[in-house]
């Protein structure tokens, strides 16, 4: 393995996975000072113009910023496809947009799609629980269940909750026997808080679907429940490529709108604007209901904060910090008139 990698080694999957597959493997990995954020993305593609990884393993935000990228600049593409065999998403779920953009790239570059696969699991599963260790055509397919790994599909508030049991889960929290005893259910499997579900019930070789963060998914006024993974994924893809992120609002009112971030590098303001209005249009015309119909967008220019735990050093929103630290924007978000 040759892999350019900023993920951080004191996480489970830049740790375990990443760092110590180069050791057990005798491969390379070139250090990236790197990652997805603003101001930081550039020295990722710096070091890609200099490094062609053969794996490269990365989170939803940092292809949504790399991609940008990559199709404005044929050189910069080249380089990165060049050695390429692998592109392995995790941490999040994958819009199908960034995963289709993806193959195309690979597609006009190689003629052929560089295999694009994903994986899931937690820090307490150390690193992963389910991998997917065959061809899928589709972004939220999460694979199988890893060797001596269970997978328990359990019913939770209107979701099934995927729960863990295998050696490589965690036997508890450090001096907190009460958050242990709360982690695992009556059989001894670690509660998650992610939801899933079979591709196909009748077909269960062929994986698992993420299915969102139980604990990101809340009620409007009328008592519906808003499934915000599923939800926030639909919409960016509606809206690609020009929305980078987005968090979903609207718990305990009547209508669902979005905190979003404009992708800057793939359009100017005015363009933005208008694409984000057609792409939410065009996701209404197949969604109506009130729990996936997007009534209200507020388009965010300072970007989400990592000292302020909006963005983790994994990459990924913090829904719940996002919406805590700027509930003055859901407010007048939802401001009548």
């Amino acid at each position: 393995p040759v892999l350019l990698d900023w993920l951080p080694w004191h996480h489970t999957f830049g740790g375990n996975h990443n760092f110590n597959m180069v050791l057990r493997n005798g491969g390379t990995l070139f250090v990236d000072d790197g990652r997805p954020t603003a101001g930081l993305i550039e020295r990722t593609v710096a070091n890609l113009r200099e490094v062609s990884p053969n794996l490269y393993f990365s989170v939803p935000a940092g292809y949504a910023m790399l991609l940008p990228y990559l199709e404005k600049d044929d050189e910069l593409a080249r380089s990165f496809l060049r050695d390429l065999r692998l592109i392995f998403n995790a941490a999040a779920a994958l819009s199908q947009d960034l995963w289709d953009r993806m193959a195309r790239l690979s597609i006009a570059h190689l003629g052929r799609r560089i295999p694009l696969t994903s994986g899931w699991g937690a820090t307490e599963t150390a690193p992963l629980a389910t991998t997917a260790h065959f061809p899928v055509d589709r972004a939220d397919v999460i694979g199988l269940p890893v060797a001596g790994v269970e997978i328990k599909l359990a019913p939770v508030a209107g979701k099934l909750e995927l729960r863990v049991r295998g050696p490589n889960v965690t036997p508890g929290y450090y001096r907190a026997p009460d958050l242990t005893r709360e982690a695992f259910d009556d059989e001894g499997f670690y509660r998650t808080g992610d939801a899933g579900r079979l591709l196909d019930p009748e077909a269960p070789e062929k994986g698992l679907v993420f299915d969102g963060r139980l604990a990101e998914n809340f009620k409007l006024g009328t008592g519906t429940w808003v499934h915000v993974g599923v939800l926030r994924t639909a919409v960016l893809a509606a809206c690609a490529p020009v929305l980078q992120d987005l968090v979903v609002c609207g718990e305990d009112r009547d209508e669902v709108g979005i905190l979003a971030w404009p992708n800057v590098s793939a359009a100017s303001a005015p363009e933005v604007v208008e694409a984000v209005l057609r792409g939410v249009r065009a996701h209404n015309r197949t969604h109506s209901g009130a729990s996936t119909r997007i009534a209200r967008v507020h388009l965010l220019t300072e970007p989400p904060s990592m000292d302020a735990n909006e963005i983790t050093d994994k990459g990924y929103l913090n829904q719940r910090a996002v919406l805590q630290r700027r509930s003055d924007l859901v407010a007048r978000l939802h401001r009548e008139p």
